[in-house]
């Protein structure tokens, strides 16, 4: 989709993919001024496009970090509830890992730099908390209605949870592309290698 930018000479020109350039724009100015420090007239400036094309993509600053939830919770809830009907509860959370590490393939990059951002600001860092508390509680839901009772679904619901928080933070520490699946694959072994370890 195009947004019109104002040319050199004062008039409305289109310019392709405006949700790219703002998205570009507020990572560049998050890691030069930091995240309070930034208004949304920074970021359509730096961007070359108006206040009023940011507001058609994002409610606030805040959501160029976090926008796309609700499909990636959807995402989620779909793989949980598209797994086999045979399939042990933990099977059907493999699946929606593997959905997840779908979901940030070739995005290695952006993800590390999105987590720098966060990391860097309390209210983010509390924003992404809630973030992961609802993944977690989307996935216990969609466990629910696979037949799993309480409190098993919430504790595996969490769990997965837990899975992708250790081996997103492997992943983006490496350099380059590399896939997630094989850090979520692994975080999830070590996790099914201490229950079966416990008394």
């Amino acid at each position: 989709m195009s947004a019109p930018v104002k040319g050199y000479d004062g008039h409305m020109r289109w310019q392709p993919n405006a949700h790219g350039r703002l998205e570009e724009a507020a990572f560049a100015l998050f890691g030069e001024r930091g995240f309070d420090r930034t208004t949304v007239a920074d970021i359509a400036a730096r961007a070359g496009l108006t206040e009023r094309t940011f507001f058609r993509y994002f409610a606030d600053k805040r959501e160029v970090l976090f926008a796309g939830s609700d499909l990636l919770q959807k995402a989620l809830a779909q793989a949980v509830a598209g797994a086999p009907a045979t399939a042990a509860p933990i099977r059907a959370v493999t699946a929606a890992l593997e959905a997840l590490a779908r979901a940030f393939a070739g995005r290695r990059a952006f993800a590390a730099r999105r987590q720098a951002i966060i990391v860097a600001t309390p209210e983010l860092r509390e924003r992404e908390l809630i973030k992961m508390a609802s993944l977690a509680a989307v996935m216990a839901d969609a466990l629910r209605q696979r037949g799993v009772p309480e409190p098993g679904a919430s504790l595996l619901g969490h769990a997965a949870v837990a899975v992708f928080q250790v081996a997103f933070e492997a992943w983006i520490a490496q350099d380059g592309e590399a896939d997630l699946w094989p850090f979520m694959r692994a975080s999830l072994g070590t996790l099914q290698a201490v229950v079966a370890d416990a008394p």
